[in-house]
């Protein structure tokens, strides 16, 4: 089974509900097997609307990375990320 991204593009607005966000989206991300790849760092937009922040993780399949999100922890963790940022995700399955 071929594993999978979590990719996310992040335009924070208020700080002190985002941290709250990233501590259970932490939570839920490592519970499902998600691995951090890229988490804020440094990057080139070359095409498309910017966010100053990106974020992608790897999920050992995509069925894992979408459980994560529907799962109770993120869930909760989406109620601080809600008027706390701007956002747009995508779970991507990576090649075989």
């Amino acid at each position: 089974m071929p594993g999978a991204f979590w990719i996310a593009h992040v335009t924070v607005s208020d700080d002190a509900a985002y941290a709250k966000y990233a501590g259970l989206a932490t939570k839920a991300i490592t519970e499902h097997g998600g691995e951090f790849l890229a988490r804020g760092g440094r990057a080139i937009q070359k095409e498309g609307r910017a966010h100053p922040r990106n974020v992608v993780a790897r999920f050992p399949s995509l069925e894992a990375a979408n459980a994560c999100y529907e799962s109770s922890t993120y869930q909760e963790a989406l109620t601080h990320a809600q008027g706390a940022s701007e956002r747009d995700l995508v779970l991507v399955e990576a090649l075989d």
